[in-house]
């Protein structure tokens, strides 16, 4: 197999652009970068339409390629584990069916196959990841880039199996082979070299081979970007903490933001962190502690069960020299969990036991006053939460039967601390013994939905049904529904809950939400003017009832769901109970506010904020003239959210003066119709470029320019500085016609010293778009 993946990408992306697949054609271009630089909100985004296009065109080569590269996101980046199992297993036998089998990308579904069980139990799977390994490794050319990264996940089962001299032989041998074949060794190489000489204790090797690798990566024309800079620098910490050379470490560890924000670099991070702390130059404080607790919760419920294990035992070690005894005893429990999802435990089980003797080994906190009095007392003197939870656990330890407020207390502690699993199964614990304890129960539910822990939400509906509470578990699937954005059964749960709660006023402005995000904007009107309906008026309402009350926000909502509806008379009718004051006093509301900015989403996944002038309470007349990546164009009036995005600047500060309020945008009200055309060139003098603009505008059309100072195009005299250039849309509108644009352009650009040119418009008005092909020939547009 020799083709060039790189080769057969740009091939597919012109191919597809050429026949009108342009969505698709983005994707493909767009998904590798999305997954390696860790944009895993629009890699979501893009995914699921472009695998679907795939499929419908019948592309069984593109399919391969999207689902390849999002695994690698799912594997690297939010390191999956049995979360992304069935994918993988499935990816494995599609890219092996004879109409895909010879797609260059095919052999890289047996890297992801492998990067899932290692994720799942590295050293457990050792045999079968050698043995899928070696396969493809004998189908792989060196010249190829997949021999590179086979290679590299062969070296990384090698040390799973606690071989790093062997490891760092294959690595040899395999850059060997990769250079006779004429070809560079990867920069993620070194990352697998230096890992197999950490563990043989080589850490100046280490260092040397990071050193060797960026100056060949830089010397062969490349740069280092962010993801690189991240990766090296958190290795060269690892290894330096290992060499005692603190200082230089702590100044090129990553600040713990960034570790937070790139999961792919905290097991080096954290690794480095302790060493550091070890020797003092590195804060071992309760914070730590739970930053690494949390991360070890996002690798438990991706099912990457011995990273998971890995870092709650460093955690562990950490945890004991802080003296922290009950975090230390939690660690050492989901370690025992951890222990039961492995294949392998040699080793790791003797570990999680002694974390778990070291812990009980600590001394017991003396409470500072009655056990019955401790809460009280943490609420006025409000110790860190790992003080916290000691006193609490000494006094529980005190009684025959846990009592119901310190567990609740405990739980806060340790939920503050990270540890939102073992909180979970504390309640749940709890709860049979004291299964009618309100604030217990509503806690828990909070709690299994923010673990995303579906299962347990339908086992604590249905108890809380079969106890007599419908509304109570037809409220939490609500809530649970509406966390993972399933809108129709929000709509679905709150209306049972108002069949057993028919006051409820939260179910109803969940429930509009909802209807709101289907698009059902009369339905949502609906559910807004019946809460209306059942609330107490502010006036009358005592302070025990204030909830019971219309809010300010239920106006604003109404209104934007009546501006969808174009029911005028709703949005001047909660206009007016707002305070706002309108220019007339009937028909529809089309004013001139004030100057916002639209939260817009992109064909790709991303979101734009487009300038556009505020109508009304809900509605804005978009700006700008604007590409087929977004569904708004010029004069387009849009229906928005009310709440603001973006918080207002400081009086004074400097970005004050230039401040817009942000609004999401919800749907389009009334489209102007304008159709886009771009123009690009050598930008005129001012003088004739704002004559050119203002005689366009004044015979209707809309422009828009993109371009700044810095955008140069080729100069055909020769000056290697080239010449200033503008990029600009043009907007035709409905009661125009390219054909007449097309000719006012040629008219008013004619004089110019250096033509414009608008291929796609001349084509569109059926011109010769010849001379406009030259001329992006000749100034390189």
């Amino acid at each position: 197999m020799t083709t060039d993946i790189w080769s057969w990408v740009h091939d597919t992306h012109r191919q597809l652009a050429e026949s009108g697949q342009h969505r698709l054609a983005d994707a493909i271009a767009e998904i590798v970068g999305h997954a390696v630089d860790g944009r895993n909100e629009q890699l979501d985004a893009v995914f699921p339409e472009a695998l679907a296009s795939a499929r419908a065109l019948g592309l069984p080569w593109v399919e391969v390629f999207l689902r390849h590269w999002r695994l690698q996101n799912l594997l690297n980046k939010r390191h999956q584990g049995e979360a992304a199992m069935s994918e993988a297993v499935s990816l494995l036998e599609f890219a092996h069916r004879e109409e895909t089998a010879s797609c260059p990308q095919s052999v890289c579904a047996v890297q992801d196959f492998t990067i899932c069980h290692a994720n799942i139990d590295g050293p457990g799977y050792v045999p079968e990841r050698l043995a899928v390994l070696e396969e493809a490794l004998q189908r792989v050319e060196p010249a190829r880039a997949c021999f590179d990264c086979l290679s590299r996940e062969y070296a990384d089962t090698l040390e799973d199996d606690g071989r790093p001299a062997d490891a760092l032989t294959h690595l040899d041998r395999a850059e060997t082979r990769i250079t006779a074949a004429g070809e560079r060794i990867s920069l993620s190489f070194v990352h697998s070299r230096a890992s197999a000489l950490h563990r043989l204790g080589r850490h100046q090797d280490a260092l040397d081979a990071y050193d060797t690798a960026e100056r060949a990566h830089v010397a062969a024309g490349n740069r280092l970007d962010d993801d690189d800079r991240r990766k090296l620098a958190s290795g060269r910490a690892l290894q330096l903490a290992a060499l005692g050379r603190t200082g230089p470490a702590r100044e090129l560890l990553p600040d713990a933001e960034e570790a937070d924000r790139y999961p792919d670099i905290r097991h080096r991070w954290s690794a480095a962190v302790e060493l550091l702390a070890d020797a003092g130059e590195f804060d071992n404080d309760a914070a730590l502690g739970a930053r690494l607790a949390s991360w070890a919760g996002e690798l438990d419920a991706a099912g990457s069960h011995r990273p998971c294990l890995d870092l709650v035992l460093r955690a562990g070690r950490l945890a004991l020299a802080r003296g922290a005894r009950e975090v230390a005893l939690t660690l050492a429990g989901t370690g025992a969990r951890k222990l039961g999802q492995l294949r392998s435990t040699a080793g790791v089980a003797e570990q999680v036991a002694a974390l778990r003797a070291a812990a009980e080994a600590l001394p017991r906190p003396e409470l500072p006053v009655p056990v019955e009095e401790l809460p009280q007392w943490l609420a006025e003197h409000r110790p860190d939460p790992e003080t916290g939870a000691d006193l609490l656990a000494a006094a529980l330890a005190r009684g025959e039967r846990p009592d119901t407020v310190l567990v609740v207390n405990l739980a806060g502690a340790l939920g503050a601390l990270g540890h939102t699993r073992a909180v979970t199964e504390l309640a749940w614990a709890q709860l049979e013994l004291d299964p009618g304890h309100e604030y217990l129960t509503g806690m828990l539910g909070q709690l299994l939905i923010d673990a995303e822990d579906g299962e347990g939400v339908d086992r604590l509906a249905t108890r809380l049904a079969a106890a007599g509470e419908p509304a109570d578990g037809h409220w939490l699937r609500a809530r649970w529904a509406a966390a993972q954005g399933r809108w129709a059964e929000v709509g679905e749960q709150c209306a049972a809950v108002l069949v057993h709660s028919p006051e409820a006023l939260n179910t109803r402005r969940l429930a509009a939400t909802a209807a709101t995000r289907r698009g059902d904007h009369a339905e949502a009107q609906r559910l807004y003017e019946d809460l209306l309906a059942h609330a107490l008026d502010p006036a009358e309402a005592g302070e025990d009832q204030a909830h019971r009350t219309v809010q300010e926000p239920d106006l604003w909502h109404l209104a934007t769901a009546a501006t969808a509806n174009r029911d005028w008379a709703a949005v001047r009718a909660a206009g007016a109970r707002i305070g706002i004051e309108f220019d007339t006093d009937s028909g529809p509301v089309d004013e001139e506010w004030q100057l916002i900015e639209l939260r817009v989403p992109r064909a790709n996944g991303t979101t734009t904020d487009l300038p556009a002038l505020r109508t009304g309470p809900a509605t804005a007349r978009v700006l700008p003239v604007l590409g087929e990546d977004l569904d708004l164009n010029h004069g387009d009036v849009a229906v928005f959210s009310p709440a603001v995005l973006n918080d207002r600047p400081e009086p004074g500060s400097p970005d004050a003066a230039d401040w817009h309020p942000v609004f999401e945008f919800l749907t389009l009200l009334d489209p102007a119709g304008y159709t886009t055309y771009w123009i690009d060139g050598g930008r005129p003098a001012d003088e004739d470029w704002y004559a050119l603009r203002d005689a366009l505008r004044a015979a209707g059309y809309a422009v828009w320019v993109y371009s700044g100072d810095q955008y140069r195009i080729a100069d055909p005299a020769g000056d290697e500085n080239g010449l200033p250039g503008i990029y600009a849309a043009l907007g035709v509108p409905p009661t125009g016609t390219a054909a007449r644009a097309d000719t006012l352009l040629t008219e008013l650009t004619a004089h110019l010293p250096h033509p414009l040119a608008w291929p796609a418009l001349a084509e569109a008005a059926g011109a010769d778009p010849a001379r406009h092909r030259e001329i992006a020939e000749t100034y390189q547009l």
